[in-house]
């Protein structure tokens, strides 16, 4: 135990007694995912650092405060990775932060969701207690695993103190393909390339134009490429050299870091939904983005909230409209509400750790 967990655990407590509220701070990176928090700042960022890393293991732990590009230098210089590619926000971001908004890039449909690859994680309750969920190995079986809880729920349950994550070996080759075609085209070849074993590890789909990205082994990704150019009937272009390395960066970074124009409105929105759904009303919807073969749609919209999420609840999804200082969420049903509720109140009986920040009432 460190000198500063110690003091972290000892805010905790204080506010505990004194029913305090804290705000929970890292890196600052994602302040606007959330409602605005009211409360003395807990500071994380001088809690950094890799713990333990072991490449055969494909195992590393480090400190919540670890900035995320020091922990993926470090992989990527045992060619492994993180595999739910989460966004680094200019190289701000810290672990817990990233673990706590529970934030996946492109390839998440593909490799897993951040919540896929926490093992294990020590964190500090509302009550200032320590506790320790998970462990630091792949094959770990002790009933529920907590530790996942903890990703989105953005430090409402927690003080995340550290975690440790499974990595992934990273591709020998990545490369991407581009077809033009409209959108209920593009949605029926990546329906029907879902069920082929094909290394696809990233989807797009924005303005009359399809990205795919493959990635695996040399044989693998060029197998795939003149398999999809071969059976797609919409024409389109396989990048290849220096063209298919800059359209990754400029694309899928620009999706991973949220930097592609639609992100740079006022307001825009991001709808979870079935892979399957079709277009979307034109009346509703202004501009798109469409990634996760399907599942996740961002969009920008003149209407108002509830329209939005009437839309979405109507097609079996849910909504978040993020701005400029904080995002707002679609209600939950009164069940779920009750039942987060009842795990807030196991977790943090006094609601002092960033109160209201996912729901106002929560």
């Amino acid at each position: 135990m460190t000198s500063s967990e110690e003091s972290l655990a000892d805010q905790v407590i204080q506010a505990y007694r004194d029913k305090q509220p804290l705000r929970i701070v890292g890196g600052g990176s994602k302040s606007a995912l959330g409602h605005t928090v009211t409360g003395t700042d807990l500071c994380l960022n001088h809690y950094q650092g890799i713990i333990n890393y072991e490449p055969s293991e494909l195992v590393i732990t480090a400190r919540a405060g670890t900035p995320l590009h020091i922990i993926e230098a470090t992989l990527a210089e045992q060619g492994q990775m993180l595999g739910f590619e989460p966004p680094r926000y200019n190289n701000k971001a810290t672990l817990g932060g990233t673990i706590a908004c529970g934030l996946s890039g492109p390839r998440r449909p593909y490799s897993g969701a951040a919540r896929d690859f926490v093992l294990g994680c020590r964190m500090i309750n509302g009550k200032g207690e320590r506790l320790n969920f998970g462990g630091q190995v792949m094959k770990n079986v002790a009933g529920y695993d907590v530790s996942r809880l903890m990703c989105g729920a953005q430090g409402t349950l927690g003080v995340l103190l550290d975690i440790s994550l499974k990595v992934v070996p990273r591709p020998q080759l990545e490369q991407t393909l581009s077809l033009e075609c409209d959108e209920t085209q593009a949605r029926t070849l990546l329906n029907n390339l879902g069920l082929k074993p094909l290394p696809i590890s990233a989807t797009c789909y924005q303005d009359g134009q399809l990205c795919i990205r493959l990635s695996g082994s040399e044989s693998a990704v060029m197998a795939a490429a003149q398999f999809i150019g071969g059976e797609q009937q919409i024409g389109g272009e396989q990048l290849s050299g220096d063209e298919a390395l800059t359209g990754r960066e400029q694309l899928w970074q620009q999706l991973r870091e949220q930097q592609l124009p639609i992100f740079k409105q006022p307001f825009f929105w991001r709808l979870s939904l079935p892979p399957a759904t079709g277009p979307l009303p034109k009346e509703i919807v202004e501009q798109q983005v469409i990634e996760w073969g399907g599942a996740q749609r961002w969009i920008t919209s003149q209407a108002d909230p509830e329209t939005v999420w009437n839309l979405a609840r109507s097609l079996g999804g849910h909504g978040t409209r993020y701005g400029t200082d904080e995002s707002l969420r679609q209600p939950l049903e009164p069940g779920l509400f009750k039942l987060s509720q009842q795990l807030r109140t196991s977790f943090d009986p006094e609601r002092i750790l960033n109160p209201g920040r996912l729901y106002p009432t929560l």
